[in-house]
C-alpha cells in the first residue's frame, strides 16, 4: 500500500524549476541562486494538538501543515522554494484521508511557487502527525530577525486577533508577500509570526532584542471571532486577541517615521495597525488610559512536557 501511494504522489508532482534531481532519488538537489541565501523551517502538527481529523476537512489539515512553516518565513522575509513532508501515520482508519491531505498540501504549495521535492512514510500505533520542512531564500540585506527592535521603534501587526479556533487556525493566508513587500519598501527592525498568541510571541521578540514592549490595550485589533467567543464564554475580546494564538499574522517594529509612511502609503490591502512601542525596560505591559500593567502570564500557548 504504501508503495502504492507514493506512486500515486510521484506522478502528482511535475518538474521544478527549483530542483536539478527533483522527488525518486534518496535526496533532493536544489538549483540555488548565487545572491540568495538558504533558509529552513520545519513544524510538526499533530491529531489531537493542532487538529482533530475526525471533525475536520483532511485538505485543511495538510494545508495547514504547510502553512504554519510558510508564516515561519515570512517571520524571516524570505520565499519559500521547496518543502519536504513527514508523516507518522496510524495503522488503520487513515488510507482514505492521505490524498485529501496531500490535496490540500499540494493547493497551497502551487499557490506559493513551492515545490514538493519528496518526503518519508510511515505508521505507528500513535495518531497522524505531519512534519514538513521547508526551503526559502532570502536576499542578506532583507532579512527579518526577532532581536532588531530598539527604543523607541513602534509596534506593529497585520491583520486581526482572536478566534482563530473558529476556523482560521486553517484558512489562515501567510504573510509571505505582505513581509516581502516591507521589506523592499520600509526599514523593518525586528519581526515574529503570531504563533503562540501575541502576549507570548510579543515577550519572545522583547527578549531577543534585550527591550520591552508597551502594548495599547485599546489599539489591539480585535477579530469578529474573537468578538463571537467573547460573547460565548465571558472573556473578553481584547484577552482572545492575547492569548488564542493561532493568528499567524505578522508583529513587528520600525523606526516612528517608517511606520507613519506605512500606515499613510500602505503597500498591500492587509490591515496594519500600530499597537505599541519599544521601551528601554525589558518586559511587556499592556497600556490603558491611566496605568499600565505587566502582561497576565496566563496567556498564550505553550507545550508541556515532562
Amino acid at each position: 500500500m504504501e508503495r502504492e501511494f507514493l506512486r500515486r504522489l510521484r506522478k502528482r508532482i511535475g518538474p521544478a524549476p527549483q530542483l536539478r534531481v527533483p522527488i525518486g532519488d534518496d535526496a533532493a538537489v536544489f538549483e540555488w541562486p548565487s545572491n540568495k541565501l538558504p533558509v529552513l523551517a520545519v513544524d510538526v502538527i499533530a491529531d489531537g494538538v493542532d487538529f482533530l481529523l475526525d471533525q475536520c476537512d483532511p485538505r485543511l489539515v495538510g494545508r495547514k501543515a504547510l502553512a504554519v512553516n510558510l508564516s515561519d518565513l515570512a517571520a524571516m522575509g524570505a520565499l519559500p522554494t521547496a518543502c519536504v513532508i513527514g508523516l507518522s501515520v496510524p495503522k488503520s482508519g487513515i488510507g482514505d484521508k492521505l490524498d485529501a491531505i496531500y490535496d490540500g498540501l499540494f493547493a497551497l504549495a502551487e499557490e506559493f511557487d513551492t515545490a514538493v521535492a519528496g518526503g518519508d512514510l510511515g505508521t505507528h500505533d500513535g495518531p497522524l502527525s505531519l512534519a514538513v520542512t521547508v526551503l526559502g531564500e532570502v536576499e542578506p540585506d532583507r532579512i527579518l530577525r526577532r532581536n532588531g527592535a530598539r527604543p523607541g521603534d513602534k509596534l506593529l501587526v497585520t491583520g486581526s486577533l482572536g478566534g482563530s479556533i473558529l476556523g482560521r487556525h486553517f484558512t489562515f493566508r501567510p504573510r509571505i508577500r505582505e513581509a516581502r513587500q516591507l521589506t523592499e519598501r520600509f526599514r523593518v527592525t525586528a519581526a515574529i509570526d503570531l504563533s503562540d498568541g501575541l502576549a507570548v510571541d510579543a515577550a519572545h521578540l522583547a527578549e531577543e532584542s534585550g527591550c520591552g514592549l508597551v502594548i495599547s490595550n485599546d489599539r489591539i485589533p480585535v477579530s469578529a471571532d474573537a468578538e463571537r467567543l467573547a460573547r460565548q464564554d465571558g472573556r473578553s475580546a481584547v484577552e482572545h486577541a492575547l492569548g488564542d494564538g493561532e493568528d499567524f499574522e505578522l508583529l513587528f517594529t520600525m523606526p516612528p517615521a517608517e511606520a507613519d509612511r506605512l500606515i499613510a502609503e500602505p503597500p498591500f490591502d492587509v490591515p496594519v495597525t500600530v499597537i505599541g512601542e519599544c521601551v528601554p525596560e525589558q518586559g511587556v505591559w499592556l497600556a490603558y488610559e491611566d496605568r499600565r500593567v505587566p502582561m497576565p502570564d496566563h496567556l498564550g500557548y505553550e507545550h508541556h512536557f515532562d
